[in-house]
């Protein structure tokens, strides 16, 4: 068959290498191709609408189409449609975003460093430690600590951040000298007769335990993204974050906080660390930055943490890190107009608002046979399913259940994601009562769908 008759599903099965993908379901089927989008919606080849409740990858805060940000990036692009940063260079744009971000930020930064996605954004932040450790003479402080289920990214030091096995297997990841704690999720490690505060403070000493254990003067930093996102949308329990903080403060750790997912209003405050009282070294930012419009990231650094830095490219020269496109004009165009939108439409406090209303109304489905627990924060949300109430669970191998859960919701209309046996909720912050309440119906007819596929 030549191409010029094939349909486009089938032409993306023979020429496309899907991420996160089946290879060899996808050479069988072909992917859902998206046609365009507009607000929280978008259109497949055939017309069909659907929400999407996942903001595309947790990033299209302001929805789809959004004429502004159209505007931005066709502006810049007829003035200035590329430079770079690179050997003492500029441009407005890039200046204008990085104070912006600077002046913003909810504890004192002194400078930003841009790159094009959250996975190089990391993967920069642990050559920044490693250097900056050098540059101190602190040659062994080298290791890294993250958590279970956490995602950093996917090149191969985000990945080796990444505590989520799949993203491991098979790439022998991670390299050494990345170290993994218990993931904060109250419900599924929490002892019996344990009080999230409680819960809090033993994964408070097991990170005593770990740096004590590999040496305190061996560590750079701890990551932590202040929701963990992809492992789960897993809200951290009372007084976690103070409790962690507080041993990195007594050894002189460095705090990292991964805020690609949660800033810009997600949480209902304009980053994470706002909402759970983080005082990290260094921010990393991207996905809502340009509402992903454009691939954009930065990288936010206190003075602790670049001094130091500053002082070996002195000495050295140069700085010997850098990606071609960081920092590029149009996409740093459309993440000042991105931010401006932001405050002009107060979408932060409409984010708190929509996301309290999903909140309260994704909970209406915790009593649901199938559901496990409801958890979320603002506009994060996820509902994690079981086969244990039903009548043969070995049927349902860890998460088939979410993966037919997904294709049957996106058969009502609603695209979510299915991070094993977990659906997660992630809409636009432009989303209104209606739409969320669509969502929800739309999610509870899936639910019972589930169950009737699965009950003899």
């Amino acid at each position: 068959m030549t191409d010029d008759i094939m349909t486009p599903e089938m032409r993306d099965a023979r020429y496309v290498m899907h991420p996160l993908t089946d290879a060899r379901a996808n050479l069988q089927s072909g992917p859902l191709i998206i046609d365009r989008g507009e607000g929280i919606h978008v259109y497949d080849l055939a017309g069909n609408r659907y929400i999407e409740a996942m903001a595309g990858l947790w990033s299209v805060g302001l929805g789809f189409s959004e004429p502004r940000l159209v505007a931005a990036a066709t502006r810049q692009m007829e003035r200035l449609p590329y430079y770079h940063p690179f050997s003492q260079k500029g441009h407005g744009p890039m200046v204008d975003l990085a104070e912006r971000l600077v002046t913003m930020a909810p504890v004192p930064m002194s400078k930003a460093f841009f790159t094009n996605s959250g996975s190089e954004a990391n993967d920069t932040v642990i050559k920044m430690l490693w250097y900056r450790a050098n540059a101190l003479g602190q040659t062994q402080r080298k290791k890294i600590i993250s958590r279970q289920r956490a995602y950093h990214g996917i090149t191969i030091a985000a990945a080796s951040l990444t505590g989520i096995p799949a993203n491991h297997t098979g790439f022998d990841l991670p390299l050494p000298g990345f170290l993994h704690l218990t993931a904060p999720h109250y419900r599924r490690f929490a002892r019996p007769g344990e009080s999230e505060e409680d819960f809090a403070t033993r994964l408070a000493a097991e990170l005593e335990e770990l740096i004590l254990r590999e040496g305190p003067e061996t560590i750079a930093a701890f990551f932590g993204e202040p929701v963990m996102g992809a492992g789960g949308v897993i809200v951290p329990p009372r007084t976690y974050w103070e409790k962690i903080q507080a041993i990195l403060e007594r050894y002189e750790i460095l705090l990292v906080a991964d805020e690609v997912i949660c800033g810009f209003g997600r949480t209902g405050r304009m980053f994470g660390c706002e909402t759970y009282g983080i005082r990290p070294d260094v921010m990393v930012l991207s996905k809502q930055l340009s509402s992903s419009y454009l691939p954009i990231s930065a990288i936010l650094l206190n003075g602790r943490m670049f001094e130091p830095i500053a002082d070996l490219t002195h000495t050295i020269g140069t700085f010997g890190h850098g990606f071609t496109g960081g920092g590029h004009p149009v996409a740093a165009a459309v993440a000042v107009e991105t931010l401006r939108i932001i405050d002009e439409r107060d979408l932060v406090a409409r984010a708190a608002e929509a996301g309290a209303w999903m909140q309260e109304r994704l909970a209406t489905l915790a009593d649901h046979r199938l559901v496990d627990e409801v958890r979320g924060v603002g506009l994060m949300a996820a509902v994690e399913l079981t086969p244990a109430r039903l009548a043969d669970p070995a049927a349902w191998p860890t998460g088939a259940l979410g993966r037919r859960a997904a294709q049957l919701l996106q058969q009502q209309g609603v695209i979510s994601r299915a991070m094993g046996d977990t659906l997660a909720f992630c809409p636009p912050m432009i989303i209104d009562r209606e739409g969320i309440d669509a969502i929800v119906a739309a999610l509870r007819t899936t639910l019972d769908l589930c169950l009737k596929e699965a009950t003899p």
